[in-house]
């Protein structure tokens, strides 16, 4: 048996190996995330039908409820929802406005005194009043970052709460009927 006297030669991994393991494994994912971002649309939000939380609030017959029209196709509704709680009946529609901020649409038969501060936190405050066409809206501070316009009626409190500009919350309780 013959014998090698030279020592087993050890396997060098240079920097340069290391960058190009790591091109090989980031293009796939990139091209992935790149595919989902452009083609697909995966930063828009996913809109929702709010048709069947509306039926469902008016057939639960607890209030009046009043559905936005006129809005503009740039208005996107994400989220709509009809819970029935102890304390009352709430119905609760989310929006992306055209500038891309949000707004929650609510509306409820829970007595205001109850409503506001499980909405806007205890620490909400009135500001004052807008006609918003014709009818006196309440501004309120609301969570940090947002503000509220709430419309008291008999039977009904609608509340437009969110970080949207006053302009768009105001396009969105005009719509309200």
């Amino acid at each position: 048996m013959v014998q090698s006297s030279q020592p087993p030669v050890a396997n060098s991994r240079t920097p340069r190996d290391m960058v190009l393991s790591l091109i090989v494994l980031l293009v796939p994912v990139l091209l992935v995330v790149l595919i989902y971002r452009v083609v697909q649309g995966g930063d828009q939000p996913v809109e929702v039908d709010t048709a069947p939380a509306i039926a469902q609030a008016r057939s639960a017959n607890a209030f009046p409820v009043a559905e936005p029209a006129g809005l503009g196709e740039d208005w996107r509704a994400i989220s709509a929802t009809f819970q029935k709680a102890e304390v009352g009946q709430i119905l609760r529609i989310g929006y992306v406005t055209p500038d891309g901020a949000g707004l929650q649409l609510i509306q409820s038969a829970v007595p205001p005194k109850q409503l506001l501060p499980a909405e806007l936190t205890k620490s909400g405050k009135a500001e004052g009043t807008i006609a918003v066409d014709g009818q006196p809206w309440q501004r309120y501070t609301a969570r940090p970052g947002e503000r509220a316009l709430v419309l008291p009626e008999h039977g009904r409190t609608i509340v437009i709460v969110g970080s949207a500009h006053e302009e768009e919350q105001r396009e969105l309780a005009a719509a309200v009927r």
